[in-house]
């Protein structure tokens, strides 16, 4: 299944470009954005952090829109790329995949169940297939805002 690897791939890369987001936000270099980056163990804190800073930065309303809706687009390819890394696949005789199995043992009114199961369909495959070309032209989007960013932030600190 090639599209978990373009997904992977594809949400990797997106991750990547944050730091460069930090260092503009932090006013720092490559480095130290990298070092932040790295210390935050999970996505969501970096992307909490990002958020954080832009509500304090010296950033003009469409700007600051603009990175919040990159952060939320990412966030939602996120909840895909975490159920599919974090599942085991479920084969059938021909080897084909049918399923996907959360690996979270739920607890519900004391019963135990193991994950929930989804079915690897044409309408599963599509939903990657799209977010892998969201995550594409998210890309672009970050690297068009880079250069709107650094403007914004080599002003005085305030």
């Amino acid at each position: 299944m090639n599209l978990v690897g373009d997904l992977n791939l594809t949400w990797s890369n997106d991750e990547s470009l944050f730091i460069y987001l930090l260092m503009l936000l932090l006013r720092t270099d490559e480095r130290a954005a990298a070092i932040v980056f790295a210390t935050l163990n999970t996505t969501r804190a970096r992307l909490d952090l990002v958020q954080r800073l832009a509500k304090i930065a010296p950033l003009d309303k469409a700007v600051r829109n603009e990175l919040n809706d990159i952060v939320e687009r990412f966030s939602g390819a996120t909840r895909l790329r975490n159920d599919l890394s974090h599942a085991t696949f479920v084969i059938d005789a021909e080897g084909e995949i049918t399923h996907t199995q959360h690996m979270k043992v739920e607890e519900n009114r004391g019963n135990l169940r193991f994950g929930l199961r989804k079915p690897v369909d044409d309408d599963r495959l599509e939903e990657i297939a799209r977010t892998i070309q969201d995550l594409h032209a998210l890309n672009r989007r970050i690297w068009d805002l880079m250069p709107v960013l650094e403007a914004a932030m080599s002003g005085p600190e305030k």
